[in-house]
């Protein structure tokens, strides 16, 4: 028996498998780089612009949400598909999606109508939180989530969150 043959060596398919394999990790590797170098994106900003009552069925309410959404980057942003999370004092509150598509352009703005549905349940579990200690606050805490949905890795989430004075309360 020859030493060759008693020892382990990687055969030609094996070489040449390695040799396609290198190439391409680092490849892979260049691209997630250049990924890792491309400046931020700014996060969009979204207002609640308008909120319109529709119809309801048995304890839910429906409103549209109609958000007004700023693009302060360079390049627009497509859109096909909506998600809305409204929580309030903390807790869900409503939410909604939407088949809508369209695109935000590069500094420039768009109005997005969202349908959500508020639970009968949710509103009255907030009042008896809010009125816990006999009294009304003063202000409201509220969140606005949710997602511009896009093709691939590219869906954009939003977040916006603030207080209401409740009126009477103002100063």
């Amino acid at each position: 028996m020859s030493y060759l043959s008693d020892h382990s060596y990687f055969t030609p398919a094996e070489v040449s498998m390695s040799v396609i394999k290198l190439p391409v990790f680092i490849a892979a590797l260049a691209i997630l780089a250049a990924c890792a170098m491309l400046p931020g994106r700014e996060p969009l900003l979204v207002n609640v612009a308008d909120i319109e009552s529709l119809d309801g069925q048995g304890f839910e309410w429906r409103m549209l949400v109609k958000l007004r959404v700023q693009n302060p980057n360079d390049a627009p942003v497509e859109y096909d598909g909506v998600y809305l999370k409204l929580d309030v004092l903390d807790k869900t509150f409503a939410s909604g999606v939407s088949d809508e598509h369209g695109m935000i352009p590069r500094f420039g703005e768009a109005l997005i109508s969202v349908p959500v549905t508020v639970s009968t349940i949710n509103v009255v579990r907030h009042a008896i939180g809010m009125a816990v200690d006999g009294k009304l606050p003063e202000k409201i805490s509220y969140r606005l989530e949710g997602k511009l949905n896009s093709a691939g890795f590219a869906s954009t989430r939003f977040d916006a969150q603030g207080e209401l004075a409740l009126p009477g309360n103002a100063q």
